[in-house]
C-alpha cells in the first residue's frame, strides 16, 4: 500500500508531507520541531502561570476556558484546511492553548495545588516512555495499530462533543462525573492520547529531512495537540481521584 494512504490520529499528519513540493532546499528536522515545542510550551506554561494569579485574585475563569478551547478550535480548522498559514497561525494556537490551559486547570491548582504539576510529571514521562518504546522497536506501528488508535480516538472525541452539546441543554453525562465509570473513561483516553504520540513519531521518523521546512510548524502543531491533550486527561483523572478519595 502506498505511504500515501497511511493516517494518523492526529490530523495535522494527514496528507501534508505529500503537498506539493517547495523550492526551498531546507527541509524539516527533529532539532527544530523540538525547539518550537519548547518555545511553545514555555508561551503556554507562562500564560497558565499568569491565570492562575488572576484565579487566586479571584478573577473568573469561565471565559478564559471557553475562549481558549473556542479559539484553539477555530485555529485547528483553519490550519487543517490552509497548511501554508501555520507558521502565523500555530503561535496564536499556542495562545489560545495556553489561556484554555490556564483556565481549565486553575480550580486543580487553587483546590489541589500538587495536581497540576504532577499532571506535567506523569506527561513527561509518559513522552519519554513512549518514545524509548518507539525507538527501541518494543512497540511498532503497524497498520493495525494505526486502525486501532484512529478509531479509539474518533470514538473518544464523539464521546466528547455529544457530552458538551448535552451539557448546553442541562442533561450531565457519566463521563464528568468521579463515578467509576468516570474514572475509567479517563484512563481509556489517557491510554489512548499516549498511544497517538507513536504515531506522531512515526510520521516524523519517516519524514524527517525529506518534507519542506515550513512543514515544521504543522508538525510542531500536532505534537503539542497531543500532549495537551494527554495534559488535560491526566489532571482530569487526578482530580477525579482527588475528589473521591
Amino acid at each position: 500500500m502506498s505511504l500515501r494512504n497511511f493516517k494518523t490520529s492526529n490530523p495535522v499528519f494527514n496528507g501534508y508531507f505529500w503537498d506539493n513540493g517547495s523550492t526551498s532546499t531546507k527541509t524539516m528536522s527533529v532539532a527544530g520541531i523540538c525547539l518550537k515545542s519548547i518555545l511553545g510550551i514555555l508561551v503556554i506554561a507562562g500564560i497558565t502561570a499568569y491565570l492562575w494569579k488572576l484565579n487566586e485574585n479571584g478573577t473568573p475563569m469561565h471565559w478564559f476556558t471557553l475562549g481558549g478551547m473556542l479559539g484553539s478550535i477555530v485555529i485547528s480548522i483553519i490550519i487543517s484546511v490552509r497548511h501554508q498559514w501555520a507558521p502565523f497561525l500555530v503561535p496564536l494556537y499556542i495562545i489560545a492553548k495556553g489561556f484554555f490551559l490556564g483556565g481549565f486547570s486553575s480550580y486543580a491548582h487553587r483546590n489541589f495545588p500538587e495536581l497540576p504539576y504532577q499532571a506535567i510529571g506523569v506527561t513527561i514521562v509518559t513522552f519519554f516512555v513512549m518514545l524509548l518504546l518507539y525507538q527501541l522497536r518494543i512497540i511498532r506501528v503497524t497498520k493495525k495499530l494505526r486502525s486501532v488508535i484512529i478509531t479509539a480516538t474518533i470514538s473518544i472525541m464523539v464521546v466528547y462533543l455529544m457530552s458538551w452539546i448535552l451539557n448546553f441543554f442541562g442533561i450531565k453525562t457519566y463521563i464528568w462525573g468521579t463515578s467509576w465509570f468516570a474514572i475509567g473513561f479517563n484512563v481509556l483516553a489517557a491510554i489512548v492520547a499516549s498511544f497517538a504520540l507513536l504515531l506522531d513519531f512515526d510520521y516524523i521518523e519517516r519524514y524527517k529531512n525529506r518534507a519542506p521546512k515550513a512543514k515544521e510548524w504543522l508538525a510542531t502543531w500536532g505534537l503539542l495537540a497531543t500532549l495537551i491533550w494527554l495534559y488535560v486527561e491526566v489532571l482530569r483523572l487526578m482530580q477525579k481521584l482527588a475528589i473521591r478519595f
